[in-house]
């Protein structure tokens, strides 16, 4: 079995790898973030071994482009961090499992067996809240089966919005998950695209009146994107 292993602490990488070829894996290491991403589009792997903290670009990066890429290998993260949002979040980019260090070596690798005989995972169902749809796999976007075109950040924005629909969510979560984990510019460009978002979609970011026209001159329910004060954001469609 082959497995990809993306891992910045040298030691522990060879640690894992040694362990791994002794449980008869055949493994590949990598330790930044960008070629992780560039071994795993290229290459073939019946599992990918993911760090979420990586230079270049985060594990949770990495794991998003590549399902936006159409590679469904099976993903294991691994994280010193420990918290249900931290597993939530790895899961809604596309993560098959997670596991937290320190972990059991045993552990790790009857999780990573068990990955390698589900294999592959389907694709994601298309999200859908009122009228307004996105397509992970294809990357379309529409209102009322009328394609939007957005840029690649207006895209994860609006897909992470949607997976949390009717829930407020703050700058920090979106700038964590849609930017990066280590971002350190200014919070205001959340708001940026937001505005963004609310005129690509259609509603200018009202939240009143949210049933308008639709092409056959029935009630379409386009969702807003509210601002919920001292939160962040919520997207809603109003009954």
């Amino acid at each position: 079995m082959r497995v990809l292993l993306v891992e910045d602490e040298v030691r522990l990488a060879e640690t894992v790898r040694q362990g791994l070829v002794d449980a008869g894996f055949n493994v590949e290491v990598v330790h930044t973030g960008p070629d992780g991403l560039w071994a795993a589009t290229e290459n073939t792997y019946d599992v990918i071994v993911l760090d979420i903290m990586l230079p270049g670009l985060s594990g949770y990066r990495v794991c998003e482009r590549l399902r936006e890429a159409g590679v469904w290998t099976p993903v294991l993260m691994l994280t010193a961090k420990d918290g249900e949002y931290d597993q939530a979040d790895a899961f809604d980019l596309g993560a098959d499992d997670y596991l937290t260090k320190p972990f059991s070596f045993v552990v790790l690798v009857a999780r990573l067996r068990a990955l390698v005989r589900r294999g592959a995972p389907v694709r994601p169902a298309v999200l859908e809240v009122g009228a307004l749809t996105l397509d992970p796999a294809r990357r379309r976007v529409a209102v009322d089966g009328v394609e939007v075109q957005l840029t690649p950040r207006e895209f994860a924005l609006l897909e992470f919005l949607m997976r949390r629909a009717g829930d407020a969510v703050s700058k920090t979560e979106i700038l964590a998950n849609v930017w990066d984990a280590h971002y350190e510019g200014p919070a205001n460009v959340v708001e940026v695209y937001v505005g963004y978002l609310r005129r690509k979609i259609g509603r200018e970011g009202r939240d009143t009146d949210t049933s308008t026209a639709g092409p056959s001159g029935t009630a379409v329910r386009v969702p807003v994107i509210e601002t919920v004060r001292g939160v962040g954001y919520r997207l809603v469609v109003s009954d």
